[in-house]
């Protein structure tokens, strides 16, 4: 059986709304913002901004009494004006193959969650969330049922790491034996329409004396915002995912209502542009298999030619069902069959091995539970009020 474990973490501001939280500040902007309020000189701002830096990315510390180096004055100083606490852990789960799952609560009515995965890339994958909610409607996706409440901040998609990081026990951030070892932007959102804050996250997780992880382990997935593509390779450096799922427009655009305003050709015409794009840089094309929909082996051949010249692998996800859900998932034989045939084209076309799901975990289904049970306690509450 899963286990979960409820309210493990104190709330983001740790005892002062008035109190600036230094986790997602970058460099440049906590330095400025030492020397601002602190009134340090510019040497010795760099100085603090170094060892700030490595005691909150490196070492994981919640307390700036941790922070050994630094005198008992200054400490006091900091602690004054800066938390560096994290969000509230509203709920974790377990799932039996390992899985965790976490729903964090960054402030009043503003959750998301972040998944932990085990035994994925070198060692273990973090999916992330950049906005809480989303807009795009993908129909086969039941966290795009949920309506869009706002974009997640660069501090708020960094606490995602650290509340997971805290978990697994991997501090100090070790570049040896780490347990997480790769960041996918897959959660809840599209990242695409949160660029700067993507932008600001991935800088502080890939900057070599903190967490320390190389941008080609960070992989941004967009269901196709194609006038923000470049600008996320220029910017970023990551690795791309697209999230495709069809090779025709008329059927991308039921499952994947941007298509309609970005259709495939203009899609696949700015993943040929991405910068850097190479077979030792592959984009990822992600196709979810529906049975019936978009898995024959006519639609298995259209996908290799729509994807000639591009350096390319295709993640095939087998459909992880959802109440209500209008699709089913493709049959096992018929998910083999079509990656049979990508692969004889010559593209790498793993089956993802659905993971979570026990939980819901996995792909298309984070925060449903929790807003299901939200809704449940809710309308027992009403009916509770209503028969006194």
């Amino acid at each position: 059986m899963p286990t979960t474990l409820i309210n493990t973490h104190s709330p983001t501001n740790g005892g002062g709304d008035e109190k600036v939280n230094l986790i997602g500040l970058g460099r440049a902007e906590l330095q400025a913002r030492l020397a601002a309020d602190l009134g340090l000189d510019p040497k010795p701002a760099k100085m603090r901004t170094n060892q700030l830096w490595q005691w909150i990315y490196g070492h994981g510390v919640r307390d700036f009494d941790a922070m050994t180096n630094i005198a008992k004055t200054m400490r006091a100083a900091l602690a004054e004006r800066y938390t560096i606490a994290r969000p509230e852990l509203v709920e974790r789960q377990v799932s039996t193959d390992g899985t965790r799952k976490y729903l964090i609560r960054f402030a009043p009515g503003i959750e998301a969650e972040t998944v932990f995965i085990p035994g994925v890339g070198r060692a273990g994958a973090l999916c992330v969330s950049s906005q809480v909610g989303c807009t795009l409607n993908c129909t086969f996706c039941h966290t795009g049922t949920q309506r869009l409440v706002r974009n997640l901040t660069a501090t708020e998609i960094v606490a995602q790491l650290m509340v997971a990081k805290d978990d697994i026990g991997e501090w100090p951030s070790s570049k040896e034996d780490r347990q997480l070892s790769n960041i996918v932007f897959m959660g809840m959102g599209e990242p695409l329409y949160n660029l700067d804050h993507v932008t600001s996250a991935i800088d502080i997780i890939s900057d070599n004396e903190g967490i320390s992880l190389s941008r080609r382990r960070i992989t941004v997935s967009t269901s196709g915002i194609v006038n923000q593509m470049q600008a996320l390779g220029e910017r970023t450096d990551a690795m791309l995912a697209i999230s495709l799922h069809a090779t025709n427009d008329e059927l991308r655009d039921e499952l994947v209502p941007i298509n309609k305003k970005w259709p495939l050709k203009d899609l696949l015409d700015a993943c040929r542009a991405y910068p850097g794009t190479s077979n030792a840089k592959r984009i990822t094309f992600e196709y979810v298999m529906l049975d019936g929909v978009n898995d024959s082996d006519a639609e298995a051949r259209e996908l290799v030619r729509l994807l000639k010249g591009i350096p390319a692998k295709i993640n095939l996800i087998p459909f992880n069902p959802w109440p209500g859900s209008p699709y089913e998932c493709s049959s096992w034989e018929r998910i083999e069959r079509f990656a049979d045939i990508v692969n004889a084209a010559g593209y790498a076309s793993p089956i993802r091995t659905p993971r979570g799901r026990d939980i819901a975990a996995a792909c298309g289904q984070l925060k449903s539970q929790s807003v299901k049970e939200r809704a449940s306690s809710a309308r027992k509450r009403m009916t509770a009020e209503a028969s006194v």
